[in-house]
């Protein structure tokens, strides 16, 4: 039996560090590839060109707008399925997860047929003068629909670890529903939360076949940084993968960030001290 520093058992068998290893390589070597690809005298011109940073801009732009909507839709998702209890309960959560074994592409057609000019919705918006369908509106509920199912899932986790007994606490003690939830509820599983939001952003700035499919291609309306990547592709390869270590880097960027994060400990230490009072 082996130990670590902490109190849980962390023996690990030698033979898994082979298949970690070989997953590992699985990931690393195409990006090694693609780095040693990469026209590194060019490098700057290529990502400092003007149809590129105009598309990194977009993403970024449009990547935010999508994470603030992923957590004004996602938080209440997540709450009413980790701590609700009614009929269809479980369908619900199927279609709120479907996105992440979807093709992006079937997306992109969905929402088309909701939102586009004969679209289920479009056709009452296209009456009162509102076109969301090939505009950057478009690209940003492209997004939210991807990304959407990260923020659910991650949040919905860390509702169920942290379970429901200081919520309870503060109940008995007189608190309003709004209230436990504003005091105790939130910054519980804050830790969750901002690691689904940072994990939306990341696959928001990542999204294209709903993109494309949805929105188009309109450079500086819809024309985000894979497009433009995939664009690029066909005609000057050095952009494409100058362009895609950028985005790789980003995305690394934006991962590596949702593990910084707080311990779930000190957030219910936190909670111990609100609990308690001065």
């Amino acid at each position: 039996m082996t130990h670590g520093r902490g109190s849980g058992y962390h023996g690990i068998p030698r033979w898994i560090y082979l298949f970690a290893a070989a997953g590992a390589l699985f990931v690393l070597l195409p990006l090694a590839a693609m780095v040693a690809k990469v026209n590194w005298r060019q490098f700057i011109p290529l990502v400092t060109s003007e149809s590129s940073l105009t598309a990194l801009g977009l993403s970024l732009r449009t990547s935010a707008a999508s994470t603030v909507l992923c957590v004004l839709l996602g938080v209440p998702l997540a709450l009413v399925l980790a701590r609700g209890q009614f009929p269809g309960q479980r369908l619900l959560r199927s279609f709120v997860l479907l996105p992440l074994v979807l093709p992006p592409v079937v997306g992109g057609i969905a929402l088309l047929y909701t939102f586009g000019r004969q679209g289920l919705l479009g056709r009452s918006m296209e009456i009162a003068g509102i076109q969301i369908a090939f505009s950057t509106t478009a690209v940003i509920l492209a997004q939210t629909f991807v990304a959407l199912p990260f923020l659910v899932v991650s949040l919905e986790g860390a509702l169920r670890s942290a379970g429901s007994r200081y919520e309870a606490i503060a109940a008995t003690l007189g608190a309003r529903p709004t209230t436990v939830l504003r005091r105790v509820t939130v910054p519980l599983v804050l830790p969750g939360l901002a690691s689904g939001a940072v994990l939306s952003f990341a696959r928001s700035l990542g999204e294209f076949g709903a993109t494309l499919t949805f929105a188009g291609s309109l450079q500086g309306v819809t024309r985000t940084l894979p497009l433009e990547i995939y664009l690029q592709r066909e005609t000057d390869a050095d952009a494409a993968v100058a362009l895609s270590l950028l985005l790789v880097a980003v995305a690394v960027i934006v991962v590596g960030l949702s593990y910084r994060r707080p311990a779930v400990a000190g957030a219910r230490s936190g909670t111990r001290r609100e609990l308690s009072g001065p």
